[in-house]
């Protein structure tokens, strides 16, 4: 086959395309989790502020507490160094401790803690989904009742676009866990 075949550039124009479809996912949930957590939090603490006798806004504050930590493994994405880039040198200031643990994990790592995340996120909204059609009274409203109806199925499709992502082989390879 000659370099000017077709077929070739054809395939590779679209494997260009597919990885950066892959990339814009993961920086789109990169975003959307934190938001998620967000509105989540906010919603469990006027819950508990109101006095809600149900255990929803403990079930909507740990649905917070696993969008803030899915994030991780879509934030600390390896990213290619530009080329002719200069090593740039620590900054004066030192990060403060609150993030100096974040630091520390290195990409292996975040992407086994997203998926384990998104794997028992995934769970807890079929679970609870489920549970507030069969038993409506039992855990009130909270971000997981009808599978996050509330919030426009986000909680249901997000874990599972999230999950995809994560085991997609270009993501495998950007975070090291596959060649």
């Amino acid at each position: 086959m000659s370099q000017n075949d077709p077929s070739l550039n054809n395939k590779s124009t679209t494997s260009n395309g597919l990885a950066g479809l892959i990339r814009a996912a993961g920086a789109i949930l990169a975003i959307s989790y934190p938001v998620l957590a967000l509105s989540t939090g906010v919603r469990a603490i006027y819950q508990i502020v109101e006095g809600d006798p149900t255990n929803s806004p403990w079930l909507s504050l740990l649905a917070a507490t696993f969008y803030t930590i899915a994030t991780i493994g879509f934030v600390k994405q390896p990213r290619p160094e530009p080329k002719n880039s200069k090593k740039r040198e620590p900054g004066r200031l030192r990060r403060s401790l609150l993030f100096s643990w974040y630091d520390r994990i290195t990409a292996p790592q975040a992407w086994r803690i997203s998926m384990g995340i998104l794997v028992i996120e995934s769970f807890m909204t079929l679970l609870v989904g489920t549970l507030s059609y069969v038993a409506p009274d039992l855990l009130g409203r909270n971000v997981w009742t009808h599978f996050g109806a509330d919030y426009g199925y986000f909680p249901l499709i997000q874990p599972l676009l999230g999950l995809a992502w994560l085991i997609h082989p270009e993501t495998l390879r950007v975070y090291g866990l596959k060649k």
